[in-house]
């Protein structure tokens, strides 16, 4: 199976990139990213794209493939609804219509988060477009999409938060990591990677993954 990746610099992309990398399963990733990740492994593309809702600009490159993970996403911290919904929605739709176009029997998986509001009602922002943005991708009519909701996510195999205090708190609390990995509400770098991997052939009719579910889906 041929994969996209959008994200890979981020601690989520770059857990689900490396899983991919190991995986037999997977014969080609691009990457899709604002920046390149300065990486080299047989299998491995990359393109870069500055602006996503203009992806229509690398069609080219986006043929023939069979999944696509996209990780990418930002904090709303201080930012208006109007400015966040063209970061996160606006770019996400932009994409997703043109990997549509070209391959629509594509499984598409879209990393919101816990708490994110699929009646897109509710009193918080982010979670408002969250869930309008994984309203789309679900309604999209894909062969096959799924929404990641993590919650806590434990990063392994070295990967780091682009986010500076979430490393310090990781560092802090990396003690405590084996009693975490024990909750159902955490989930890992790594789990994350292989759930996603899992969905390119599974039937699962629920759509919306949270810890316990992408924990489960990991180990299928």
């Amino acid at each position: 199976m041929k994969v996209i990746i959008t994200g890979s610099s981020g601690m989520v992309g770059r857990g689900v990139l490396l899983e991919c990398l190991e995986s037999d399963k997977i014969e080609t990733v691009l990457v899709v990213n604002r920046s390149s990740i300065n990486m080299e492994h047989p299998k491995l593309k990359e393109v870069l794209l500055k602006d996503f809702t203009k992806a229509d600009t690398i069609k080219s490159e986006l043929s023939g493939y069979g999944g696509c993970f996209y990780c990418m996403g930002i904090s709303a911290v201080g930012m208006n609804e109007a400015d966040y919904t063209k970061i996160t929605f606006d770019t996400v739709a932009a994409f997703a219509n043109v990997l549509y176009e070209l391959n629509p029997n594509l499984v598409f998986n879209y990393v919101s988060g816990v708490g994110t509001d699929s009646s897109e009602k509710g009193s918080s922002m982010w979670a408002r477009v969250k869930g309008k943005t994984e309203n789309f991708v679900l309604n999209k009519g894909f062969k096959n999409a799924f929404a990641f909701r993590p919650g806590l996510i434990i990063p392994e195999k070295g990967i780091q938060s682009k986010t500076g205090w979430y490393n310090i708190m990781y560092v802090i609390t990396r003690p405590l990591f084996p009693l975490f990995n024990k909750l159902k509400s955490v989930t890992t770098t790594t789990k994350i990677g292989q759930a996603m991997i899992h969905t390119l052939d599974t039937s699962l009719k629920f759509k919306v993954l949270e810890a316990p579910a992408i924990n489960e889906m990991a180990i299928l």
